[in-house]
Formats: C-alpha cells, structure tokens, sequence
C-alpha cells in the first residue's frame, strides 16, 4: 500500500499532540471531593466532563502504545540492546523521576505553605513510590505509570521486535486476560500498555497504520460512537458492572476504538490547515504530558475561584479551556527553559527541546 511517508510522519505527530491535549481533561480541576463528585452524579456538568474525557482523554494511552510499539519496530537502533535501553532510560525514565520530584517539592509545598488540598508524605517509602512508580500509582503525578510502563516494554522490546507474530498475539491477548481480570502483574502496573504496545509492532508488520487511514472516516468513527455511548451511560449512571470483568472488557474495547479513530482523525489533520499549527507545538507534548498535574495542582484552584467548581455556571467554561491554558503554560515553560536552560529542557523534555521551537517547514 503506497501512501506518503511525510504524511504519516505529521500523523504520527498530530496523534501524539491531539492525544495529550485530551489526557488534560482526564485529570481537570473539579474543586470537588470523592464524595461530592457521586452526589452530583448525573448531572449535566458531571456529564459533559464524562463525555469529554471519554472522547478526548481515553483514547490518549492505547494509542500512544501503539505509536511507540510502531516506532519502535521501525527502530535499527534497537539491535544494540545497551545502548538502545540507555536511550530511553534518558528519554523517558530520567524525565519520569525528575518531574516527579518536581511535583513533591513543588505541590507538597503549597500543601504546607498555602493550604493547598493535596497529598503530603506520610513516609519515606511513600516518597520512593511518588519518584520511582514502583508497585503503585502516584498520588500526585498519576499520569507517570504510562511512563513506568513504557519503560517495562521498551526494555522487552529488542526481544517482541524479533518474535513471530503468533508469539505477539499471545503476548497481547496475556497482558489484556491480566487487565480485565486484575490477575495482578508485578512488573507492569497497566498490563494494557503492554498489549498496546504489542499491537504497534504487529501493526508495523501488517502496515495497519496505512489500512486504517484508507478506512472511510465514518467506518473508522462507529465503533468507536457506538461504545463510547454505551460507557457514557454506564459512567454518568453509576453502573456498577464496571468495576467486573465485564466493564474491563468494555473499556478495553472501547479505547481500542477510540485509537483507531483518533488515527484516522489525525490523518485527516495531517493534510489540513491546521497541520503547521499542530506540529508547532508538538515537541512540547512530551513537556506537556509529564506537567500539566502540576499546573493544575497549582493553578487550578486559582482559577477556579473565579469559576467556581463543578456545579457552579462559569465552570462549563472552565473545564472546556483546561487543555488551551495548560498548553499555553507549558508554551511559556518550554520557552523560558530552552533561553535560560537548554540543558534542562533537553532533560526535561526526553530530548526533544534542544532549542527554541521552531514552525515545521512547509511541504513542497
């Protein structure tokens, strides 16, 4: 199948771009508690936030697995195991653990200073599960088991690049048997990603990134509606086979769904106006993904004192912005830190600040 190496370059971008934008509206500033969350349940607020982190946000890690997964496959670097794991222990282990640090030092101190309502260290091992993403999700930077995970599989990816691909369906099918039925894996927290991951080398070897993109856009947008409806009812009514076996498998389906419409969708974006926008700011993603927790531990509570929480008539308003404002902070971050800090930008950023971003040069 014959299609633009350039254009599914810039898909690729546009995913990682579009995906991380929506990973924001899973972790947006509610002002509210556990408990207050459940008591206005059902509600239209309660329901647009539900829609959009089901539309936007859920999509965001099963795809950027199998992004990785393809990539990674795609990869002659990765025949050297050493220096292959040395990389990305620079560009996504090393990030990992240093944002988390940021996110102690910083959160924990507006916990003492200002009264900030977030976690504080309740023991020293807490602290290395905050930095290291050990054996549990982090109470403050809960995006970073994505990051631990990717890990995990890159270090097993010189092994699954060279497995046939029987071998690799068997891999996949494991790691999702473990995540619907919460068996437990000690070495990876989401065993999903893994299986993400997985179908990203078999994609590379069918060039299923190219039969998906030739689907027509409403073939690929189906599914993907039609589950997506089923989970925004069964989440916004409290059903309580979600938390079965059954629900897993929903929401498992349902994500795979997603990626493979947020695929198509980004190669539709690949080619419109709004690619040199898009590929712009993408490599500020990366930066984008490992602080926007931050920013909204932080700032969050800020503006919504102008808003007021979930439930209040500016919220709507509030919550619909969250992903422009943490990328319009994460904008200014990236470029304080390429002018005043290129070495720590590059670190921060897994590598990919070296410099002041700059617009991607135009095709033709």
């Amino acid at each position: 199948m014959t299609v633009s190496a350039d254009r599914r370059s810039d898909a690729v971008r546009v995913a990682r771009v579009v995906g991380i934008l929506g990973v924001v509206y899973v972790h947006a500033w509610t002002g509210l508690t556990g408990p207050q969350l459940d008591a206005i349940r059902g509600t239209w607020q309660d329901d647009l936030r539900w829609v959009l982190m089901e539309v936007f946000g859920r999509s965001a890690v099963p795809l950027l697995g199998v992004i990785s997964g393809w990539l990674v496959a795609g990869s002659s670097r990765i025949r050297d195991w050493r220096e292959h794991i040395g990389r990305k222990a620079r560009t996504i282990l090393l990030p990992m653990v240093l944002w988390n640090a940021i996110a102690l030092l910083l959160v924990c101190s507006a916990a003492v200073l200002f009264d900030l309502k977030a976690p504080l260290p309740q023991s020293a091992w807490w602290v290395v599960e905050e930095l290291f993403v050990l054996t549990r999700n982090p109470d403050i930077n809960v995006q970073m088991p994505f990051l631990r995970d990717l890990f995990v599989c890159m270090v097993a990816a010189p092994i699954l690049v060279r497995a046939p691909s029987p071998a690799l369906l068997g891999v996949a099918a494991l790691a999702v048997l473990v995540q619907i039925f919460a068996l437990g894996w000690p070495v990876l927290l989401r065993p999903a990603i893994l299986a993400f991951f997985t179908l990203g080398i078999l994609a590379r070897r069918t060039e299923m990134a190219e039969r998906v993109a030739a689907l027509p856009l409403i073939v690929a947008l189906v599914p993907f509606t039609l589950l997506l409806a089923v989970k925004i009812v069964a989440e916004t009514r409290g059903a309580a086979f979600l938390t079965t076996p059954t629900g897993a498998a929903l929401d498992l389906a349902q994500r795979l769904a997603a990626a493979v419409a947020l695929w198509r969708l980004s190669w539709v974006l690949a080619a419109s106006p709004l690619r040199d926008g898009v590929l712009r700011i993408e490599p500020c993603a990366f930066l984008l993904f490992c602080a926007h927790l931050i920013l909204i531990w932080l700032f969050g509570p800020m503006i919504g004192q102008l808003t007021g929480p979930l439930g209040s008539p500016l919220y709507p308003i509030y919550l619909v912005l969250q992903p422009v404002l943490v990328l319009g902070a994460t904008l200014l971050l990236a470029a304080a830190l390429t002018r005043l800090a290129p070495r720590a930008a590059s670190v921060l950023s897994g590598g990919r600040l070296r410099g002041t971003p700059a617009a991607p040069a135009p095709r033709g």
